[in-house]
């Protein structure tokens, strides 16, 4: 019998998203969580300046709780629902990290040379963070959404444009893992 502290298996999870896709597309809502970041821009007046952000947000109130539901449900799984674990990295991989400065590579999903204070607040760490950040927003707008719109709803909906954006994703991440990844932190 599967412990509660162990991952959820693929055969749970995955009719889970289904049945929950099948509520939206029911309901005829579409899921997709940068969509909020024009909500909480709408709601804080950015309407008044830019016509993109000029639109009733209180229809989307319901996707707000989505993001909301997903901060909560995270602190939850990460607080009390998760056991410490090591991670299993080809040995390969473990070297490459550590010849990087990834001390304990492998000992954690959120590595300290990445997410802690000190190195957020570095110099690398906020440019990154904005370079990152303005690359995101850039991408999710020109792409029409996110990787968890057009992968979730784009994808179980069949639509074209979702699967272009989804493979676009890929090769983006690919990318970065083994082109700039190696760059900025040799």
């Amino acid at each position: 019998m599967q412990s509660i502290l162990e991952p959820w298996p693929w055969y749970v999870c995955g009719p889970l998203i289904a049945l929950i896709m099948f509520i939206l597309i029911y309901f005829g809502k579409t899921f997709g969580m940068s969509s909020n970041l024009r909500t909480l821009c709408a709601i804080g007046g950015a309407g008044k300046k830019v016509k993109f952000f000029d639109f009733d947000w209180k229809e989307q109130r319901w996707n707000l709780t989505v993001v909301l539901g997903a901060i909560i449900g995270g602190f939850i799984a990460h607080s009390y629902l998760s056991t410490p674990t090591n991670i299993d990295l080809n040995p390969e991989t473990v070297i490459t990290l550590q010849t990087m400065g990834f001390e304990n590579a492998g000992k954690s999903l959120l590595p300290p040379e990445l997410y802690s204070w000190d190195a957020v607040l570095s110099l690398k760490g906020l440019a990154i963070l904005i370079i990152g950040g303005f690359l995101v927003g850039f991408g999710t707008r020109y792409a029409g959404g996110c990787t968890s719109g057009h992968a979730i709803t784009g994808l179980s909906s069949l639509q074209l444009p979702s699967l272009i954006a989804v493979i676009g994703f890929f090769m983006g991440g690919l990318i970065m893992i083994h082109l700039l990844f190696p760059l900025i932190f040799s």
